[in-house]
């Protein structure tokens, strides 16, 4: 299901759209799992997406990889990527249950820049000295947004950088996964290791789930998946150097849906410093593209 070059420019339209519909439908999920929170442990909320939500990537697989896109080479990799998965989610979920959802999306945003250190550090891949200006400044950005020291502090705070590094190591992990295996492959074993791994947890942490709360599981599934589909093929669309930094627009959705249903209205500082961390983080997706190219 390959877009054919032809009319380079309607296809990069498309993959606009679709970059910033599906960043508005994971703003959603995550606004819906935030309600969510109230009566069900974020590690349940996720069990249940994922179990939801693991037909409709089975479908989606299918159609756009066929079977072949059902079988993995190295479903070891897939299980350590589903465990950090789980991870990831975890300490998100947890995050907006205790504060603002804008917030904690702003923090998330320094996911790039830990990908560009740990990628130097870990893959050893040459970093040149202008992207690692673009994290120190990024990480300056997360400083004037937590302000650590001052009575704005908050611990939780805390969690959605965890999750941003955290979700660094498991887009760093996609390279152990074998070549053959398209990203299609990659989002079908991601859902289904998600829900079997926390199947073994959740128990311990289960509560029943109310007759009212039964469409809100299914929004979150719905809403969640479509995202991650219309963001993959948005890549597939349009240049990533195009269509990367519209990510970014998920604090437009954030901080709206956060105060339409909580009245959360983030202060200054904290926009200050989602400022400063996009910034770099666009600056290290165009480097990146250059570098590429």
């Amino acid at each position: 299901m390959q877009p054919e070059p032809t009319n380079p420019r309607t296809h990069t339209s498309a993959g606009i759209i679709l970059m910033c519909t599906g960043v508005a439908c994971l703003c959603v999920n995550d606004a819906l799992a935030k309600t969510l929170t109230d009566h069900y442990s974020p590690l349940q909320i996720q069990f249940l997406r994922n179990a939801i939500a693991l037909p409709f990537a089975i479908l989606i697989a299918f159609r756009m990889g066929g079977g072949a896109a059902l079988r993995s080479h190295r479903p070891v990799a897939h299980l350590f990527r589903g465990s950090l998965w789980i991870g990831a989610t975890f300490l998100f979920f947890t995050s907006i249950k205790y504060m603002g959802l804008a917030e904690a999306t702003a923090l998330v945003f320094v996911a790039p820049l830990f990908i560009t250190a740990l990628s130097a550090l870990i893959l050893r891949e040459q970093v040149g000295w202008k992207r690692w200006l673009a994290v120190l400044i990024g990480f300056a950005g997360v400083l004037i947004a937590v302000r650590p020291g001052t009575s704005a502090f908050q611990t939780v705070s805390l969690l959605p950088i965890a999750t941003a590094f955290v979700y660094a190591l498991l887009m760093l992990s996609a390279r152990w996964v074998d070549s053959r295996e398209s990203v299609w492959t990659l989002l079908l074993y991601m859902t289904a290791t998600g829900a079997l791994l926390s199947l073994f947890i959740v128990p311990f942490a289960w509560t029943p789930v109310r007759p009212q709360d039964y469409w809100l599981f299914a929004a979150v599934a719905i809403f969640g998946t479509a995202g991650m589909t219309m963001m993959t093929q948005a890549f597939r669309f349009a240049p990533a150097v195009v269509v990367a930094p519209l990510d970014y627009s998920a604090i437009i959705w954030a901080t709206l849906l956060g105060w339409l249903f909580w009245n959360e209205i983030p202060d200054a500082l904290t926009f200050v410093g989602a400022a400063v961390i996009i910034a770099s983080g666009v600056f290290i997706i165009w480097r990146e593209h250059r570098a590429a190219a």
